[in-house]
């Protein structure tokens, strides 16, 4: 799995700068991530992007990425595709995952997955109104840092009625939910592979 994040590193031994491992280098990567996967289109297979310090692939490369002002702190490289036999969601998915292991260089890891999703949030008053709470297919997006830290991202996928009432290019619109708690299996391991090492798998 690390076969595209090794054909750009080679070995370098450089270690990470505190701004490659923050939050909001994490906060930017899962925002790159939810517009790469958003333009692909929805009823695809799961995505695994690699975190990668722009300054490294700048090094190993020799290329530059413009302004530094404007380049994030950590780059995307997406990672081979997922077999198509493998479901989001699904315990062969975890046991795919957990047999990754991530060469040094690499500061994160981020997976984009569709499921199904139930809105708790609208679950009380729904309830009084005896109205069951529906199921609403959508992207999942987990992200975690060799820090710790952690961020998940729900997009939830308009129906065709919100898209009709939105008016045009209301597809190119992205909402997206968040906060602690949410999906915590997939975190934990996504922090496994960071902790592994490609000695041992």
């Amino acid at each position: 799995m690390s076969d595209e994040v090794n054909e750009f590193l080679g070995s370098s031994p450089e270690l990470f700068q505190p701004v490659e491992l923050s939050a909001q280098a994490l906060n930017r990567a899962m925002l790159e991530a939810v517009e790469f996967v958003h333009a692909e289109g929805w009823d695809n297979r799961p995505v695994l992007f690699a975190l990668v310090p722009a300054r490294i692939l700048m090094q190993a490369t020799g290329e530059m990425f413009g302004d530094d002002a404007d380049v994030s702190p950590l780059s995307l490289i997406i990672q081979e595709a997922i077999p198509e036999h493998i479901r989001p969601g699904s315990d062969e998915l975890g046991d795919y995952l957990a047999r990754i292991a991530w060469p040094e260089e690499v500061a994160g890891v981020i997976l984009a997955q569709e499921i199904e999703f139930l809105d708790s949030s609208a679950d009380d008053s729904d309830d009084a109104a005896g109205v069951a709470a529906e199921r609403r297919p959508a992207r999942i997006f987990s992200g975690v840092l060799r820090s710790q830290e952690q961020l998940t991202l729900l997009q939830l996928r308009p129906t065709e009625e919100e898209l009709a009432a939105a008016g045009p290019f209301a597809e190119d619109n992205i909402e997206l939910k968040g906060g602690p708690g949410v999906a915590p299996g997939v975190i934990k391991v996504l922090s496994h592979t960071l902790l592994a090492s490609p000695e041992d798998m």
